[in-house]
């Protein structure tokens, strides 16, 4: 491991009252941060790194996230049962797709994001990919891998990302299955979403029973595993809550009903803003949407900012995902969720920021690893040429990345102009 003594930096601890703090030196060791000492007070066996004046602040964690999609969208909506039956059809396509999932990866990294959390991905790739940079072998952000995901037949993602369940008993076995893959989660898609709704104002549907919930949530928390759910619509957080599940993804309209089961079952809700925006803002010439699909990503848009705001006025714990992979959504632009986050849920800027750290770091039980720039956690950590708390978009071209104490100097990733130019204007 590389040793290193940042120095002549601007320091962003990542807590929620995180001022500039200068005049200090970050010991990086055994990728872990030793020590913060007086800038005059650099151990002589450490190798001083001249930040000149630059802001370091802990890595970006990403709750959201598929490995399976670039998120560059296209004309005409693909089938995502065919791709995936594709890559899984021999080793040869195997060994493509585990390479596409990667790099997608490495992507999320080179970006500023440092951890990401993957919920729904095809057969084990993430925690085969997970494993190899663990062992060095790969170079990309700690994954919290989540594998294949749960749903039923004709539900959310059927037939690609998910197993298609039939039963409670079927469900249970699901989990088993899953977790014999290593998986740190387990993701059920209790609700449809946007483009599988076939009404106006419906989107999100309930698909999954609720025994079926309750017994996936029951088989998980018997292994130690938490569960997250895509959920789009009250009745489908309402069932999701009232099962077991930890933590909700997106959200919708929250009654005082759902922000009192929010406390009683210590939930947390992971807000993705990103995935919803292009359907509610863009002209359909841009986001070739349906007219159904914009109207009803407009509900789902409106209902995740509503169950945000709520659960921020409650005191329930609130998380940021990008959902990487649907159309407009890369692995490099996690910062944008925090910019989309301040601007619709109205946080600080400051508070974004310790969203997407120490909080999101609280949120999925690792904490104590990583986070915030503290000695004894993970040398987990980027640097930006101006202050993020002043303006969330400096956070676009972070100009080092170093994650478990490996340092990335000049991280680039290549960009989509077409995709940054239609998001840039909702900015």
């Amino acid at each position: 491991m590389d040793k290193y003594a940042l120095t002549n930096c601007i320091l962003l601890d990542g807590t929620e009252a995180m001022q500039p703090r200068k005049d200090l030196a970050i010991l990086v060791d055994q990728g872990k941060i030793q020590a913060i000492v007086p800038a005059a007070a650099v151990p002589k066996d450490y190798p001083k790194r001249d930040l000149d004046g630059q802001y370091v602040l802990p890595g970006l964690i990403n709750l959201h996230v598929h490995l399976a999609g670039s998120g560059k969208p296209k004309k005409k909506q693909s089938d995502p049962v065919k791709a995936v039956k594709l890559v899984t059809a021999n080793d040869f396509t195997k060994k493509l797709g585990k390479a596409m999932v990667a790099g997608y990866a490495r992507q999320q990294l080179l970006s500023g994001v440092t951890t990401i959390r993957t919920v729904g991905g095809i057969l084990d790739f993430d925690s085969q990919l997970r494993d190899q940079i663990n062992e060095g072998k790969q170079i990309g952000p700690r994954i919290l891998a989540g594998n294949m995901a749960i749903s039923v037949p004709g539900g959310h993602m059927a037939g690609s990302l998910v197993y298609a369940v039939t039963s409670p008993e079927e469900a249970r076995q699901r989990v088993k299955d899953i977790a014999a893959t290593k998986a740190d989660l387990i993701k059920l898609m209790i609700t449809g979403g946007v483009l599988d709704a076939v009404k106006k104002g419906e989107p999100g549907v309930l698909k999954m029973p609720p025994e079926y919930v309750k017994a996936a949530c029951d088989e998980a928390h018997k292994r130690g595993l938490m569960v997250a759910a895509h959920v789009e619509s009250p009745e489908g957080v309402r069932v999701a809550l009232e099962n077991g599940v930890d933590t909700i993804e997106h959200g919708a309209k929250a009654d005082d009903e759902i922000i009192s089961l929010f406390k009683e079952k210590h939930a947390a809700l992971i807000t993705t803003l990103s995935p919803a925006l292009p359907y509610a803002l863009f002209d359909r010439s841009v986001s070739h949407a349906t007219e159904l699909s914009q109207f009803n990503g407009k509900v789902v848009f409106e209902g995740i900012i509503d169950c945000s705001e709520k659960c921020l006025a409650n005191g329930i714990p609130v998380g940021l995902g990008t959902d990487t992979g649907c159309p407009f959504i890369t692995h490099y632009d996690m910062w944008r969720e925090l910019v989309y986050f301040h601007k619709y849920c109205g946080v600080s800027n400051r508070f974004a920021l310790y969203t997407a750290t120490k909080r999101n770091a609280e949120i999925a039980h690792i904490d104590a690893i990583t986070g915030t720039v503290e000695p004894g956690k993970c040398a987990d950590l980027i640097v930006t040429d101006a202050n993020p708390i002043d303006d969330l978009k400096t956070l676009r071209n972070v100009k080092l990345v170093m994650a478990r104490g490996h340092l990335i100097r000049k991280p680039k990733v290549k960009k989509y102009e077409n995709v940054e130019c239609a998001l840039d204007k909702v900015l």
